[in-house]
Order: C-alpha cells, then structure tokens, then sequence
C-alpha cells in the first residue's frame, strides 16, 4: 500500500506565507498535530518512510513514526515544489494580480515565475522518484508512507490518479492527515 500525508504546521502557515523550498520548522501546534497522528494512525503498518529533506517534513516524520523501528529516508525529489522569488510573500491573494496567485487559482495556466518551478519539473522529478523508487518497493510487497508537502503531494496524488492539472488542488491534503493511494 501506498500512503502520503503533509507535514505539520509551521509559523509560515499560520501567517499564510509561501514556504516552497524556504527550511521552516514546525510550532509547537504542527507538533501535536504530528503526535495526535501517531496516535490516530498506530494501527496501519508501514515499512519504509520516503521525506522530503525540508525540517518540516523530518520533524513530521520522526513525530509520526516514533518508537516503530520504520527507516525515514529522505530524497531531494520530495522537496516542496519552488516558488522562486514569492517564497515568504504573506497574503498573495491581497495583492492584486500576483502571478503566483494563478499556481492556486487557475494550476493549468500558471508558469513558473522568476527563480520558481513549472509544474513540468515538478511531475518530472516527484514521477522519477515514483517510478525508480516506490514502483519496486510496492512490488516487494512493502507498505510505504511519503511525508512531504502541499503541492509536492499534490503532484504524485495527480499522477497516482491520473488528475489534470485544473484538478491539482482537488485533493486538498490537509496538515498531518493520512491519504491512502494505491
């Protein structure tokens, strides 16, 4: 079985700030939300745990799988996707005609601005890791959990399910919840 689930709250959050690649850790409420998940998800077995190397998403994941013996590697593919010279802007949507506002609002349009990602590297990169890395273990029979980030999520949950990209967002993966997707 395939599983994914989004890290914790950080401060960015809480100010609505763009985090992208920016190493945020999370507060102490992304922390209980990361112990109350380990609670909620004891029961589910797991064999292997792939992270995003940000700190937000280890922290998450060491939180999560404490006392389980389940190994966290981390891979750079899993990095939240870059939003270039918008990370740590707070409140786009006040800003009138942001163009990073079109990555949320309209996925299908959005080109990546200055120093950001397209959606075309962030499918190239999360699909390799997908394919090279998590393919053979699912056919090993393991049971693997990804912990990483919104639209880093988002964009393995579009290609596990075959969802375009004016869905990218539908699958709205929530701070420390747990999605099953194969």
């Amino acid at each position: 079985m395939l599983y994914i689930m989004r890290h914790g709250k950080t401060d960015w959050n809480e100010l609505h700030k763009l985090q992208g690649r920016t190493d945020i850790p999370l507060n102490e409420e992304g922390r209980r939300m990361a112990e109350a998940a380990a609670e909620q998800y004891q029961g589910i077995h797991f064999d292997l745990c792939f992270c995003s190397p940000l700190i937000r998403a280890r922290e998450t994941a060491e939180i999560f799988l404490k006392g389980r013996e389940i190994p966290i590697i981390c891979d750079k593919r899993l990095e939240e996707m870059s939003f270039g010279i918008y990370e740590g802007i707070e409140n786009s949507f006040q800003i009138p005609d942001c163009p990073i506002n079109t990555l949320f609002n309209e996925p299908a349009n959005y080109k990546a601005v200055e120093g950001g990602e397209s959606f075309e590297e962030l499918y190239a990169r999360t699909g390799e890791f997908i394919r090279q890395v998590v393919e053979p273990e699912l056919a090993d029979g393991k049971d693997i959990i990804i912990i990483g980030h919104g639209a880093m999520n988002s964009s393995i949950v579009c290609q596990i399910k075959n969802i375009s990209l004016e869905h990218f967002w539908d699958a709205g993966i929530e701070n420390c919840k747990l999605m099953r997707l194969l």
